[in-house]
């Protein structure tokens, strides 16, 4: 559960930041505020439901997640499709947050 509660979270804050984004620079209608925020209050409690001891690893491994997240945005809403250094660079940021996450731990 915990990759669809990292996936779901990113999605939450990558659209509700995108609400924002579309009124101050698109010139959308002031409208997306609401939806936007409902997003991010989601994202917000998705990352609660991700079972681990202390919520700075959770939201240091939800980083890597994200960071792959915000690509496949760029690419499937923004039309712009990521080259090899974006590709690169997420790899080894998910990387990064597999052991956070995973690593072992002492007692």
């Amino acid at each position: 559960m915990t990759a669809f509660f990292y996936i779901a979270a990113a999605v939450a804050e990558i659209a509700g930041c995108f609400a924002f984004w579309a009124w101050l620079r698109l010139d959308k209608s002031v409208w997306w505020l609401a939806p936007g925020m409902a997003s991010l209050a989601l994202f917000a409690y998705l990352l609660t439901l991700v079972d681990a001891e202390h919520a700075g690893r959770t939201y240091a491994a939800y980083g890597g997640v994200y960071i792959v997240a915000a690509l496949l945005w760029l690419w499937a809403v923004e039309g712009a499709k990521p080259d090899r250094w974006d590709l690169i660079g997420a790899a080894v940021c998910l990387g990064g947050a597999a052991i956070i996450l995973f690593g072992p731990r002492g007692s």
